[in-house]
This record gives structure tokens, sequence and C-alpha cells, in this order.
């Protein structure tokens, strides 16, 4: 019979300061890694994000309010993210995730928070667009549907907070952002609304 490998405690704290996860978790999860950093991360990120799955939907009366001006104060945004205990609120992690969605909204100009919230109407309407301008660039009306299609995806992918790829690392989307950090705080974690102000616009 194999003895099982034995976990330094620096590896186990280098993996706590790099995931936030706790010190058991970091060890499980090196164990399971067999003492591969990057496995165990992997690991903890799946196990995280399955975990963050079932505290979806739990309620979130906590939270801040978040903001950002941009160099020259004519530009700025506020957003209000939710969390369910004022212990998680207070943390500099949740308020740099405030602030960061801040950034975002910003930036990134977003006019609804998911799909589910755009208007049947502009759906249709931009669906009949994009397969208009399909057509027009001569694919044949099968082609030109899928075509639509895509292009409503990606429409949904710019205009939709939850679905934009962050501005600090697009390799996630603001939903997947959400999911971590629902993981890391241990608490559902929501943003429950958000308005971008620019000098000159309505």
């Amino acid at each position: 019979m194999s003895e099982k490998r034995t976990i330094p405690v620096e590896l186990i704290k280098k993996l706590r300061e790099k995931t936030g996860a706790g010190v058991m978790d970091c060890l499980r999860a090196l164990e399971k890694s067999n003492g591969d950093m990057e496995k165990a991360e992997q690991y903890l990120r799946l196990e995280g994000l399955s975990k963050a799955e079932k505290k979806m939907g739990r309620a979130t009366g906590e939270g801040v309010i978040g903001y950002y001006i941009h160099h020259g104060n004519r530009l700025g945004a506020l957003v209000e993210v939710n969390c369910e205990s004022d212990f998680v609120a207070r943390t500099p992690e949740f308020l740099q995730l405030a602030q960061e969605i801040a950034m975002q909204v910003a930036g990134m100009n977003p006019r609804y928070m998911s799909r589910e919230e755009v208007p049947q109407s502009v759906i249709e309407e931009q669906k009949r667009l994009f397969y208009q301008k399909a057509l027009n660039e001569g694919y044949d009306p099968e082609k030109a549907e899928e075509v639509a299609n895509d292009r409503l995806e990606r429409f949904f992918q710019e205009v939709c907070l939850l679905e934009q790829s962050c501005i600090r690392d697009d390799t996630k989307t603001v939903g997947e952002l959400l999911k971590e950090k629902i993981a890391l705080f241990g608490e559902n974690v929501t943003i429950r609304r958000f308005v971008r102000l620019a000098v000159g616009s309505d």
C-alpha cells in the first residue's frame, strides 16, 4: 500500500493566498492533485463553482454601493452589489468587487442586467435587422437565419452586463466572476441595479 503524500504547509499557504479558499479545502485540493498547484487551483475552481450554484438564489439583504468616476469627472457609474451578511459586505474584497463592477458599467455601457431583461420587441427588431443585413450580404435565407442568430448572441454579450467579458480579465464574463466570488465569500452575491452617467448624455 502506498503512503499518502504529506503536503507541505508552505504549499497550502501559497494556494490559500492565490485562491482565498479555506485551509482544509486547499489541503484536500493538493492531496487530490498530488501536490500540483495548477491542478489544485483547477480543482478548487470547479468545486467552488459547484458550491456557488447551490448558493445562488439565496436572499441577499446586505451589500454596498460601488462607484467609479473616470478621469476628467465626465463619466461615472454607480452599482448596488448585494450579499447575505454585513460581515462580507465590509470586507476589502467585496468593496473591490463592487468598484470593479462599477468600472465595468462605466467602460462597457451595458443596457440590461441579463438577456432575460431584454424586451421581446428589442430582440425581434435586432433579429430582423441582422437577418436583413445577412441577406444583403448575399447569404441565402437559411444561412441568413444562422448568421442572424449568431449576431443576436453577440448582441446579448455586448448589452447584458452579466454576459460581458470582464474588462480586467476577458477570459471570464461578469456572471462567471460573480460565481467565483460566491465560492470565495461562501454566500450568494448579486448585482441588484446599476446606472451609468456621462456628461451631455441622457
